[in-house]
Order: structure tokens, then C-alpha cells, then sequence
């Protein structure tokens, strides 16, 4: 009696269900070509996993988002989706209270959240529609920073409102070809500006990942971006994996050259302190003198900012500063130490350089290294002058849980001969800089600025036994 009672019921939720899951309908789909919503988060979830919230929100299918829950590799993730084939995948009233919904889950469980935007920013008909009053969702998404990872996947041209969830995630990954970022779109930007530029100029792949430094990677396509989300999520707290320990690393004896003046690449040598195969560089085409990304340590994760010798020396300038800065405020927020690599001779002078705000930027990197309330490891490779070595972590006493030396790493003010020259020193002066400069780390030790120096091949099994120090006490 009560089943037969159920069937209208019934029939209307399946209805309603069937309607709201068709999106923008079979033609739209297959005309604008690709995955839909609900294919990308099924390919990024474990399959069966996920659970989806707010179906029948709005006028529209799902009112173009996509959201719910899952997990990936059994952890598990909040995960949100625009439908280009819905509204442009514009962001409606109802679409709006389910990216809050998310943010303020995944704040409340402490799970990350991911986001795959394609879409144009806040619908025009919004204002027809009553409004909740504040918090928004980019409220709620800024209220994450520090304690929850946001991950934006860029799978489609995202304006306004859409490209600002990319500007406040963790970590951005950006699709070639398909996906971009911008404030206002082309159109918008010919009618205000009178400035005809395609997608791909005004905010595609080199202009994010290269200058502008809001993509910290790029796929060729979707499987690949979401082959990189996966990586990044299995690399954060709690990951720790079993995983070769002490092994002695001989092998930076042939990757290091002695001489500070000759210039080297630092990845193969991040890639030999780490575990095998477990490096995940992040920015690799943006502010190229300097390094930052993932890794394990004896199968703990930690996060790894390192000068490049190979670019100009190591020299840090201000997109190089504000690079590290913005990793080391993501990633120590989360509780990842942090291995800081140093070889570089300072900040990069100059009129452009000071023009673009290189000593605020550099201020910027002291600040966030400072302030990280993580295990900490400093390692001076070769050279640190003046603010570049404070920048990079070689500061006494400042809640470090290791500070090394390589045999031959020269800190100062500033290079010997240079200095000499530019306060006119005599004979004398000149000659006591530059034993000074020759006696390397020795000194720096003999006062404890250094826990010690060690032979290149000692490095990794010295960081472990710093870890071993550091990771069960927190």
C-alpha cells in the first residue's frame, strides 16, 4: 500500500534528477565537444566515489556547477565543476550559494577542494534575483588560505568572477589551448579599451605561466591536469610513506662546482636530495632564477625553495621573491617544512629591478620565511650575499631546525672585491675582506650561525636526521 503511494513521488524526483543532470541537453554538449562537468570529476575521483550536493538547485540544470564530494585515492575531496554547455557556465544565484557550500565544507572538515573552471564570470540576470546577504564564496575561498588546499583546473576560457576562484587557490593548473584567465574577456576588453586580442593573448599559457605567475603548471590536455591534481593532493599532510632513507648523495661532488663563478643547474641536485622520482616542481617557466616545489624526505613531504645558479647566478629579483613568498605562505600553512637551498649573490640591483619592487618583494620572502611555524632546514651550497642569504633562511636563531654549510660557501655583505671597491678601502681593509671571504663557512661555524658543515655526500642523511628531530615533536 504505501509503496504504490511512493511511485508519483518518485517519478517526479527522478524526473527532476534526469533534467538537472542533463545540463545544457545531448546537442550542446556534443557541439561544444570535450568532457562535461560530470565527466571531469568523475575522472578525478576514485571511481563510485562521488556524492553530489545541490542537483536541484536553481532555474537551470544544476544552475551550470557542479558540486559534491569524493575521494581521491581514498582521501577525501570537495570538488566543483562549471558546464560551459548551461549559461557559458556563468555563475547564476543558486550556483553561487553552492561554491559557499563548498568552501565552507571544506574549511569545517578540513578536506581540499578542487575546481574546474570554464566559465564567464557572474550572470547578467543576478541582479533580477533576491540576494543572500555576505559571506560570498570568494569570501569563504580567502577564509581557506592557511588551513585548507584550493586546487583550480583551468579546462576553459574563465573571466571575473571565475578567474578569481584560480587567484585565490593554491595551486592553478591550466590546460593549453583550451583553458585561459582573464578579468574581462576580449569582448569586454575591445569595447572598453579598443583592444583587439584573442583568448590566447590576453590570458592563455605563457602569458599566466610565464609572466604573470598565476599558473604553476600547464597540461597538454585534461587527463594530464588531472594526473597532476592527483600527484599534488597525494603529497599533502598526512602522506608520509615508506620510503629509502640514508643514502649517501657523492653524486653533488660532480653536479656542484666549487667555483661560486661557474654557473649550474639546482634540479638535478633537488632531485638527488629527495626520494627517487618524487620532485613536483611548481612555476617551472615563471621567475626561472629561482626554484620551488614538492618532494619526499625519507617519505615525508616537504617543500623546497632553491636559487638556480643557471640563471643569472642564482640573483633574486622581485617576481623570484614574490614566487617563493607566495610557495612558502601556501605550503607552510598546511605544516610542510620547508628545505631552503641558498646560492645566489643577492637581490638583483638596478633601475628596473627597483622600479618593479624588488626590496619589497624581497621583504615579502623574509616575512613568509620568518613566519613559517614549520620545521625548518637551511643549506648554504656555495654563496649567500647580503639579503639573499637572510631571504633564504640563513638567519641565527630563527626557530631553524638545521643550518648547514657545504666546505667553501661564502657569506658577506656583499662579494669581497666589491665591497673593497665601492667603500674605497685601503690595502689593508681589502686584503682582511678578502681572507675573509676565503675562509668560507668555517667562522660562521666556529659561532654555531651554522649547526655545521658537511661533505656534500652527508647532505641528504643530515636533513633526515634533522627530520627525524623535527617531525615527531609536532
Amino acid at each position: 500500500m504505501n509503496r504504490e503511494q511512493w511511485e508519483p513521488l518518485l517519478a517526479d524526483l527522478a524526473a527532476r534528477r534526469s533534467a538537472a543532470q542533463a545540463m545544457g541537453g545531448e546537442e550542446r554538449l556534443a557541439r561544444l565537444g570535450g568532457p562535461n562537468a560530470r565527466d571531469r570529476i568523475a575522472a578525478l575521483l576514485d571511481p563510485g566515489s562521488f556524492a553530489e550536493i545541490g542537483l536541484l538547485a536553481g532555474e537551470l540544470p544544476a544552475d551550470g556547477f557542479v558540486a559534491g564530494s569524493g575521494s581521491v585515492d581514498g582521501k577525501p575531496v570537495l570538488v566543483g565543476a562549471e558546464d560551459f554547455s548551461v549559461a557559458g557556465g556563468s555563475i547564476g544565484v543558486a550556483a553561487a550559494s553552492k561554491r559557499e557550500r563548498l568552501a565552507r565544507l571544506a574549511e569545517q572538515e578540513r578536506v581540499p577542494l578542487v575546481m574546474f573552471l570554464e566559465g564567464a564570470g557572474h550572470r547578467p540576470s543576478n541582479s533580477l534575483h533576491p540576494h543572500r546577504p555576505a559571506p560570498n564564496d570568494l569570501q569563504a575561498l580567502a577564509d581557506l588560505s592557511g588551513k585548507v588546499p584550493v586546487v583550480a583546473v583551468v579546462a576553459g576560457p574563465s573571466a571575473g568572477h571565475s578567474a578569481l576562484t584560480a587567484a585565490l587557490a593554491n595551486l592553478v593548473v591550466l590546460v593549453r589551448g583550451s583553458g585561459q584567465l582573464f578579468s574581462a574577456g576580449p569582448p569586454l576588453v575591445r569595447a572598453a579599451l579598443g583592444e583587439d586580442v584573442s583568448k590566447e593573448e590576453l590570458g592563455g599559457a605563457d602569458v599566466h605561466a610565464v609572466h604573470s605567475g598565476l599558473v604553476d603548471l600547464v597540461a597538454a590536455d585534461l587527463p594530464e591536469a588531472i594526473g597532476q591534481v592527483r600527484r599534488y593532493l597525494s603529497l599533502l599532510p598526512p602522506s608520509a610513506t615508506t620510503a629509502e632513507q640514508e643514502r649517501r648523495t657523492d653524486e653533488l661532488l660532480d653536479l656542484i662546482p666549487p667555483n661560486d663563478r661557474v654557473p649550474y643547474d639546482m634540479r638535478p641536485v633537488v632531485e638527488e636530495l629527495l626520494d627517487r622520482e618524487t620532485w613536483f616542481e611548481l612555476g617551472h617557466d615563471h621567475a626561472a632564477s629561482m626554484l620551488t616545489g614538492l618532494g619526499r624526505l625519507g617519505g615525508h613531504v616537504v617543500g623546497v625553495v632553491a636559487n638556480q645558479p643557471a640563471v643569472r647566478a642564482g640573483a633574486i629579483d622581485a617576481l623570484a621573491a614574490d614566487k617563493a613568498a607566495r610557495f612558502i605562505e601556501h605550503v607552510t600553512g598546511f605544516g610542510v617544512p620547508l628545505l631552503m637551498l641558498a646560492d645566489n649573490p643577492g637581490l638583483l640591483g638596478g633601475r628596473d629591478q627597483e622600479r618593479a619592487g624588488v626590496l619589497r618583494a624581497g621583504a615579502r620572502l623574509f616575512l613568509a620565511q620568518h613566519r613559517a611555524d614549520v620545521p625548518k632546514f637551511h643549506v648554504t651550497m656555495r654563496k649567500a650575499f647580503g639579503f639573499g642569504s637572510s631571504v633564504m633562511g640563513q638567519n641565527a636563531f630563527d626557530r631553524q631546525t638545521l643550518s648547514l654549510a657545504l666546505p667553501g660557501a661564502t657569506l658577506g655583505a656583499m662579494p669581497a672585491r666589491v665591497g673593497a671597491e665601492t667603500s674605497k678601502a685601503d690595502a689593508g681593509t681589502s686584503q682582511a675582506l678578502a681572507e675573509g671571504e676565503a675562509a668560507g663557512p668555517w667562522r660562521l661555524a666556529s659561532t654555531v650561525t651554522y649547526d655545521d658543515v658537511v661533505h656534500p655526500g652527508e647532505l641528504r642523511n643530515r636533513l633526515l636526521a634533522g627530520l627525524r628531530l623535527a617531525i615527531p615533536a609536532r
